[in-house]
């Protein structure tokens, strides 16, 4: 029963109320919403209010509609969970303090390498403003663009452009697509050219995804992404490689981080 007092239109309220059921468990994943008729005659409402109703929903990625099936609670998405220590793993790596290669996916993952891949595409190409903000650099100065497309289990995760100064690896193996994944990441490769990265910073926004983003990670209507703009940083605060951006489905991450109060 919607509330007739209320300033909000009937297929909110409506929406609301199936929201709430679903997110209590009432209404777990797989489970199928009462039909057309069933919110016409449970909340005694209109025809175009249970439509208005459903396609809330469905906008939100909480239900998804199957033709002459109905509509039905959309499963939960498996979790990441990045953690801040993610690049420690790299780093530990490039400074060979540890002997197993790692990537920060990796790392995230706690998966081998059988259970991921990534798909990779390089090109030469000339910073635009953006990019050359994050580096410090005059716009239009030569980059290598490194696009990556990262799978687990040949789910696609996350979609990476990142960003290198071309004269820096310019004719080196870091260059060569063919390398990638690459063991230690960013870091790692980095170092095989003899600069040591000292510090990750990282800026996390979220909107909604491209459709060339929604289509290559495989998003369902509605769903957000989370966008991480990274500068991976020398010892002399130089910014030696920039991901601008690393875009992940937001139904599929948690960001774990800590701060510590102490001195």
């Amino acid at each position: 029963m919607t509330d007739p007092m209320s300033d909000r239109p009937a297929y909110n309220q409506v929406a609301e109320q199936l929201r709430q059921r679903i997110y209590s468990g009432e209404l777990p994943p797989g489970s199928k919403l009462p039909s057309e008729a069933g919110l016409i005659k449970q909340y005694n409402v209109s025809r175009v209010t249970a439509r208005g109703a459903i396609k809330e929903l469905q906008t939100e990625g909480l239900i998804v509609t199957r033709q002459g099936k109905g509509s039905f609670v959309r499963d939960r998405e498996p979790t990441r969970r990045l953690h801040a220590e993610r690049y420690q793993s790299d780093a530990a790596y490039a400074a060979k303090r540890i002997a197993e290669p790692a990537t920060s996916y990796g790392f995230d993952y706690l998966a081998d390498r059988e259970r991921y891949r990534v798909d990779t595409s390089f090109r030469e190409t000339r910073a635009s403003p953006r990019v050359a903000e994050l580096f410090g650099i005059p716009a239009r100065e030569a980059v290598l663009e490194r696009r990556l497309i990262f799978y687990i289990d040949d789910r696609p995760e996350q979609i990476i452009t990142s960003y290198l100064l071309h004269a820096v690896v310019r004719g080196t193996p870091v260059a060569d697509p063919d390398n990638e994944p690459w063991p230690g990441g960013a870091i790692g490769a980095l170092a095989s050219l003899g600069i040591m990265a000292v510090a990750v910073e990282e800026s996390v926004r979220s909107r909604m995804p491209t459709p060339e983003e929604a289509d290559t990670l495989r998003l369902a209507t509605g769903v957000p992404v989370l966008v991480i703009t990274r500068r991976t940083l020398a010892e002399d605060n130089r910014a030696v490689e920039v991901a601008a951006d690393i875009v992940l489905p937001a139904d599929r991450v948690t960001i774990d981080y800590r701060m510590d109060l102490s001195e």
